[in-house]
């Protein structure tokens, strides 16, 4: 099959543009040519169907050759996760033209918008995430204690954890800030005789979570001081990341105003080395309006707040395993997923997963668990009890 001139043209700029990209080499295949990137054996290789044209990979390489996967316009050869491990820790040589993406990158944060975004992912369907998570229904860092751990064990584990850093005792009140499917208030119920409270946007949450006899509220974290609420400890978990740069500081005043003097609060959030508006086509296609918070700006906004910090945890290569699992289970159940969404819905979740895997495992992202109480507590034990 013959190019046209405007074809190879845009080939050639569009291969000039990835030869920024030489830590690791690699292959580019097109129907009629090949190109070998880097130096030294190629660690993967990248088909492409058609050139991605220079002004997209310009604007944003991530919504570019994301959007070319989803569209089938490139495949990669091999094992999509090994490739982009090898390709995204390299994601500081990517161009992004926030200008020009102003409203994938910095959407509203008010109450409206973001329980649209939020209903955007998690109400997709209690049946689809139960294709590929684990019973507990824990889309959150699993916790490998020992290397053969399954994906439910682990989840089980990261729940325990979470309530031992807590130091809960019988008839203390819990909320939970984002709570999912519920699984660590029925946890916290059973295994501590807690009372327990969740909060949620998602609707199709809130149904499940319907079954079991703890108190769940379809609630804006916003919204929590209104109730007069005074709770012994708080947990919130994956729940940062939706909450916006410009309200961190409102997300932790809504904390302190319900916690007890003492008491305890655990916050379990995907985190960075330095503040980033984040990634365009995550944002454009997984989480609406999801920002990556650093570590540094949460400790700094905790001090406004009298929250005094008695541990942090990094979790990262926890979660790089986590996902991996997910992935694994999505590849496994591809065929009941075919019955429910298109080939580019499905081709655009494996990405997601994937890639999320590979920025876990180069440190583009990590996880931090930091417990904290409200003021000075000098009742708690003087080493780590947990």
């Amino acid at each position: 099959m013959f190019e046209t001139l405007q074809e190879k043209t845009e080939e050639k700029a569009m291969v000039q543009f990835l030869e920024r990209f030489t830590d690791y080499p690699f292959l580019v295949k097109f129907k009629n040519s090949e190109y070998h990137i880097g130096e030294g054996e190629p660690t993967f290789t990248v088909n492409f169907k058609k050139a991605i044209p220079l002004a997209d990979l310009m604007k944003s390489t991530s919504l570019a050759l994301g959007e070319a996967y989803m569209r089938g316009d490139l495949d990669i050869e091999g094992n999509l996760y090994e490739a982009l491990d090898h390709f995204l820790g390299q994601m500081g040589k990517f161009s992004t033209n926030e200008s020009a993406l102003k409203k994938i990158m910095f959407s509203s944060t008010s109450k409206k918008n973001q329980e649209k975004e939020v209903t955007s992912h998690y109400d997709i369907g209690n049946d689809f995430y139960k294709l590929w998570l684990d019973e507990t229904m824990s889309y959150s860092c699993g916790y490998f204690i020992h290397e053969d751990d399954t994906l439910y064990q682990a989840q089980v584990n990261k729940v325990d954890y979470i309530l031992k850093k807590l130091h809960l005792e019988e008839g203390m009140s819990l909320l939970d800030i984002g709570c999912g499917w519920g699984f660590l208030l029925i946890e916290a119920a059973k295994k501590y005789k807690v009372h327990g409270t969740g909060i949620t946007l998602s609707h199709e949450q809130y149904a499940e979570f319907q079954e079991d006899y703890l108190t769940v509220e379809l609630m804006d974290y916003r919204d929590l001081p209104k109730k007069e609420y005074q709770f012994d400890r708080v947990v919130s978990v994956g729940m940062l990341e939706h909450v916006g740069r410009d309200n961190y500081q409102l997300f932790l005043d809504c904390v302190e105003k319900v916690l007890k003097p003492g008491g305890l609060f655990l916050l379990h959030f995907i985190s960075a080395l330095k503040e980033h508006p984040g990634d365009p086509w995550v944002k454009k296609y997984i989480f609406p309006g999801g920002t990556v918070p650093s570590l540094r700006e949460i400790l700094n906004h905790m001090a406004e707040d009298n929250f005094h910090t008695l541990d942090i945890e990094n979790l990262r290569l926890h979660y790089n395993k986590t996902l991996l699992h997910w992935e694994k289970n999505f590849r496994d159940n591809i065929e009941k997923e075919k019955t429910r969404f298109d080939e580019e819905f499905l081709r655009m979740w494996d990405l997601y997963l994937s890639a999320c895997a590979a920025t876990f495992h180069n440190g583009i992202i990590d996880l931090h668990q930091i417990l904290m109480t409200k003021g000075v507590n000098n009742d708690l034990p003087m080493t780590r009890w947990y």
